[in-house]
């Protein structure tokens, strides 16, 4: 979401937002000279307000599949993100007290937007107005960027946000900048959003391990737990995952679920699935007889569970490349050397990702 400051010795409006790998920031607005510090801090803190209600419609989708009842979150969501086209309407107009009595509504960016409305209208400025109104315009614009899975110029700031849900262009792009560049996820990690980038580096995973899977002659997940004996490894996560792509459950439903549960734990909840309720019963019966011990509610980090993902399923790749010179039959070890070997392990991965590919758009 975009944040918007004040500097205070230049008397400005700024946005600030990532991009994935700095902020960016620009002038929104020139503050007139005699305006309070308070007038100006309103406004700042409804534009950021306002901000956050438009992005949570990017992180929080309608995917109810009972949007005809009122009452549903999905048909809540759905209300609002209809509401978007009346935003910049509502600011020039907002809703003001009449005898001590003000009109609240309860959509979260209807409200901002009149929020933002007031502020502008307590400080009174056509200039100020109209370029809060213009730069209202770009974020309404970045999040339905966002949303298409174009994550360019404002639009990037996606790439910080969680999202339970994958965006097909992006999952494409990722798998192109793993195809290119696989043992190098730099620009990976820089330009995609964490939950697309996730499902391709689940795929590309599961085709490493198997690849080293079958030198070893033992199941995918066995990869991870060797490569940990070479270099620090991530398990739980890239093992978890592995075992259920092998038991041909899609990479979209295992990241979507994973992040999904990690997102209900970050907000107080308990996820329904089988692992979390296992592991408070574990819990339970070791209590009886010893200390009580932490109970994981979900693998990933709730505060950052798709870019905590990713980053495990990318240790998990690479712990698959470590492995694979120690038990690969090379005919002539001496003359080759490392480049050598990490082109056949790309090109040997690169050929079972291909056998997959239409995985890659399985629900």
């Amino acid at each position: 979401m975009t944040r918007y400051a004040i500097d205070v010795q230049r008397s400005e409006l700024h946005a600030v937002w990532s991009t994935g790998l700095a902020d960016a920031t620009h002038v929104v607005a020139v503050l007139p000279s005699g305006i309070s510090a308070h007038d100006v801090g309103a406004l700042a803190a409804a534009l950021t307000g306002l901000s956050a209600a438009l992005w949570r419609r990017y992180t929080h989708p309608s995917m109810d599949t009972h949007l005809d009842e009122g009452s549903s979150a999905g048909w809540q969501r759905c209300e609002t993100r209809a509401l978007f086209g009346d935003v910049t309407s509502t600011v020039r107009d907002p809703n003001l007290p009449i005898d001590d009595v003000l009109i609240v509504s309860y959509d979260l960016v209807e409200e901002n937007a009149h929020r933002v409305g007031r502020a502008l209208h307590t400080i009174d400025t056509k200039a100020v107005t109209d370029a809060v109104v213009g730069d209202i315009e770009f974020e309404l614009a970045a999040v339905a960027d966002a949303e298409a899975g174009s994550l360019v110029g404002r639009a990037q700031q996606a790439i910080s946000l969680i999202r339970p849900d994958a965006s097909p262009v992006q999952v494409a792009a990722a798998d192109r900048l793993l195809h290119r560049s696989l043992l190098n996820p730099d620009e990976l990690l820089q330009s995609i959003d964490p939950t697309s980038a996730a499902v391709a580096a689940a795929h590309w995973l599961h085709a490493a391990a198997e690849v080293v899977a079958e030198h070893l002659g033992v199941p995918p997940a066995a990869v991870i737990q060797e490569a940990d004996t070479i270099e620090a490894t991530p398990q739980q996560t890239p093992i978890t995952v592995l075992e259920l792509l092998d038991r041909q459950i899609s990479p979209l439903n295992v990241v979507a679920t994973l992040i999904q549960d990690a997102m209900l734990v970050a907000e107080g909840l308990l996820p329904k699935t089988a692992p979390a309720i296992q592991n408070i019963r574990k819990a339970q019966r070791r209590a009886a007889s010893a200390p009580a011990r932490q109970v994981r509610l979900t693998l990933l980090d709730p505060q950052r569970p798709s870019r905590d993902l990713l980053e495990d399923l990318l240790a998990g790749i690479r712990g698959c490349w470590l492995v694979y010179p120690r038990y690969v039959d090379y005919n002539d070890l001496s003359d080759v050397d490392g480049s050598e070997i990490d082109d056949m392990f790309v090109a040997a991965v690169r050929a079972r990702a291909s056998q997959r590919q239409g995985r890659l758009t399985d629900q």
